[in-house]
């Protein structure tokens, strides 16, 4: 009797978990439907804003080692380029890029399609117009010669304005979001919105409108160029593994607990980091003391997403030989935690003192924002762009290249500036070695870091022209999501 009952319950249970799976997919299809034009919007900015910074970054890695190269043209003086290419990839790329991502992010965490697609449209406008405005500024001689704040006080309200537009719609999709849990990606992504706004308005009118004097612009410096790192891109690209790992290999983020310890001690200890930069210069020694500490402290929040991210993934490394996503976004989690920790180790007077005014901290900074946030974003554009355009990545070979063109060429741009700026401080240390022969000796290493620098460009190139084919819906037909190779047992993505 208990069997006969058995048999229609479960054919109802079935019944109706199909149901809710079809209802679900359906949800999903109108959100990517809604998010699509400001997104490819988004993306299509930040693709053509990066190949603009990978000529720009090129030409300044050239000039390092060849500085009559180019040089009868001031636009292209190394000082102008070097600055552009700093501008472009942080509010260009990176910044696009990330807000792209947002959008898709918030209204897939919201389970609500987007609402008012117009205001993305307009900060995206404001900011393509405001960056342009400054970086043709920068180019033409009227940079503010501060470092993360160059570009000329009429074109930052623009970027400000977009910023601030950005925000507010994501007020409104919180607002409307249904019923449930808030995700830890939601965490994240809040922080940054509403963190960043509020760094570069203090920052600018600081700086450009109410200009402090003295060594307080050195502190407030440092303080915004560390917290852009740090409270806005770190935010972003750490909501996006977070959302990104558990998805593709289907299965929960290891810990709620430990991302809830991870952002909350991140939100804690990092606004304090700047400050170790300026060990040495005249400012008052608790500043730099607390800078210090609470450098050191960032160990917390790094250790524990790296364990959350490890465990998500325990028993599922085997499918790093098949999805693109997930190998670009594990191994940008994985320079996470290495950026961080040589971030945290740099905060020792006695490291400090051999590597500060060293390419070792040029490298560094490549560590976090090329090999930790920008590995993540490619991820997140080879996952969520089928979404949208409703075809999959026309080739894996392409996709291949750009992997291994970007993982080898960053992991080498890392090591030349790190072990040439190691070797630069001992010399510049040394008063018997005169600074030309210190000069002269970063030149192989600079040599280095600009044949690196040609396999990124060529990376970003052939990313662009795959993404191009994807914008113009000339990718692969079907269901099946473009891998790497084909796997024995079939996996989610």
């Amino acid at each position: 009797m208990s069997a006969v009952l058995e048999a229609p319950v479960e054919i109802t249970f079935k019944k109706e978990n199909e149901k809710n799976l079809t209802t679900e997919f359906s949800e999903r299809a109108q959100i990517d439907d809604s998010c699509r034009g400001p997104v490819l919007f988004f993306y299509t900015s930040a693709i053509l804003w990066l190949l603009a910074g990978s000529v720009f970054g090129l030409l300044a890695a050239w000039k390092m080692h060849e500085p009559e190269f180019l040089d009868s043209w001031a636009a292209l003086t190394f000082s102008r380029l070097r600055t552009a290419h700093l501008n472009v990839v942080a509010y260009g790329w990176a910044s696009e890029v990330g807000v792209g991502t947002m959008i898709w992010l918030m209204a897939r965490l919201c389970r609500t399609p987007l609402r008012y697609p117009w205001i993305a449209f307009t900060a995206g406008i404001f900011w393509n117009i405001g960056l342009t405005v400054g970086i043709i500024g920068i180019l033409g001689g009227d940079s503010t010669s501060i470092e993360w704040l160059e570009m000329p006080a009429y074109a930052t309200p623009m970027i400000f304005v977009a910023f601030a537009l950005v925000a507010i719609w994501v007020v409104i999709m919180f607002r409307f979001r249904k019923p449930g849990h808030v995700y830890v990606s939601q965490w994240f992504l809040f922080a940054a919105i509403f963190w960043f706004p509020w760094l570069y308005g203090t920052a600018n009118i600081i700086m450009h409108f109410v200009p402090m004097t003295g060594v307080t612009i050195g502190a407030v410096n440092w303080w915004y160029g560390h917290n852009v790192l740090g409270l806005w891109f770190t935010p972003i690209g750490l909501a996006t593994a977070y959302y990104l790992i558990p998805k593709v290999i289907g299965r929960p983020i290891h810990s709620y607990y430990l991302s809830a310890i991870g952002f909350w001690s991140l939100a804690l200890f990092y606004s304090w980091n700047g400050m170790h930069h300026l060990i040495g210069g005249p400012f008052p020694a608790w500043l730099i003391t607390a800078s210090i500490v609470a450098s050191l402290m960032m160990v917390i929040p790094v250790i524990t997403t790296a364990i959350n991210h490890h465990m998500t993934m325990k028993g599922n490394f085997e499918m790093l030989k098949y999805s693109p996503t997930l190998r670009f976004v594990v191994f940008g989690a994985m320079a996470y935690t290495l950026v961080s920790l040589q971030g945290s180790s740099m905060a020792f007077r006695g490291l400090n003192k051999l590597t500060h005014f060293t390419h070792y901290t040029v490298g560094h900074s490549h560590l976090g924002l090329y090999a930790f946030y920008t590995m993540i974003m490619f991820g997140a554009i080879y996952y969520i762009v089928p979404r949208l355009v409703g075809c999959e990545w026309r080739s894996s070979a392409m996709i291949k290249w750009h992997f291994w063109l970007s993982a080898y060429g960053i992991i080498t741009m890392v090591f030349v500036l790190s072990a040439g700026g190691l070797a630069q401080g001992l010399a510049l240390l040394n008063p018997t070695i005169a600074f030309k022969d210190v000069v002269e000796g970063t030149l192989p290493w600079l040599f280095g870091r600009s044949l690196s620098g040609m396999a990124l460009t060529l990376a970003h190139i052939i990313f662009a022209f795959h993404f191009m084919l994807m914008l113009f819906q000339l990718g692969r037909k079907g269901k099946d999501a473009t891998l790497f190779a084909s796997p024995q047992e079939s996996t989610s993505h």
